[in-house]
């Protein structure tokens, strides 16, 4: 198991020590999501690797059975036009050694995960990958289940196996953590913009008002 602090600073999410692994939004997937409104789950997935991209995480894509579960949603794909997703035959995404050498590879131990369905597809890797010493970190809101009670049921398994639910605002709150980081605030209010909902329309007033003083 990870031996990671559960609170204090280090808890916290850092660009330079998170992985993202976003697992199987296909469209087989989202014809049974029933915890959330698909759309909203496009939304925020895409959003979650739209900041991985401007805070410069590494991220690895994943379908299963691509042929019969139809490619990975446009949106992910124009985010990372140069990758293609590895494609298995696993359930469990954690047993396939390319998915876990991809993550190995980069070096880093705090894992984010997202993907369809919660109870199988982010639960079974999430689980796995947190006994063998990575911190997981389950991004509740750009997953979704095939009910409320599946997802609901899903992120307490996980939970008591030491994984820590997340949305996909807190993620990118944490990767950015001071808005002096200037060198990814353009990118990082572009992503709140588009995706954060009442969020992002404050942020276009503010950068009216800003614009209008100046």
């Amino acid at each position: 198991m990870s031996t990671t602090p559960k609170n204090g600073l280090q808890a916290l999410l850092t660009p330079e020590e998170s992985v993202l692994l976003l697992i199987d939004h296909q469209p087989f997937q989202f014809a049974n999501l029933n915890s959330h409104e698909p759309s909203m789950v496009v939304n925020n997935a895409v959003a979650l690797g739209r900041a991985a991209r401007a805070f410069d995480v590494p991220t690895v894509l994943t379908t299963v059975l691509e042929e019969r579960g139809g490619h990975l949603i446009q949106g992910l794909r124009d985010v990372f036009p140069e990758q293609k997703p590895i494609d298995r035959t696993f359930i469990n995404t954690w047993q396939d050694e390319r998915v876990v050498d991809a993550v190995k590879a980069t070096g880093r131990k705090k894992l984010v995960i997202a993907g369809l369905w919660t109870e199988i597809c982010v639960a079974m890797p999430a689980i796995q990958a947190a006994g063998e010493g990575y911190e997981v970190f389950a991004v509740t809101d750009a997953s979704g289940g095939a009910s409320a009670e599946a997802h609901d049921m899903a992120v307490r398994r996980m939970v008591q196996a030491g994984v820590v639910p997340i949305t996909w605002l807190a993620v990118a709150g944490e990767w950015q953590r001071d808005w002096a980081r200037e060198e990814t605030v353009s990118a990082m209010t572009g992503v709140l913009e588009q995706h954060g909902g009442a969020t992002g329309v404050a942020f276009a007033w503010e950068t009216q008002l800003l614009n209008s003083r100046a």
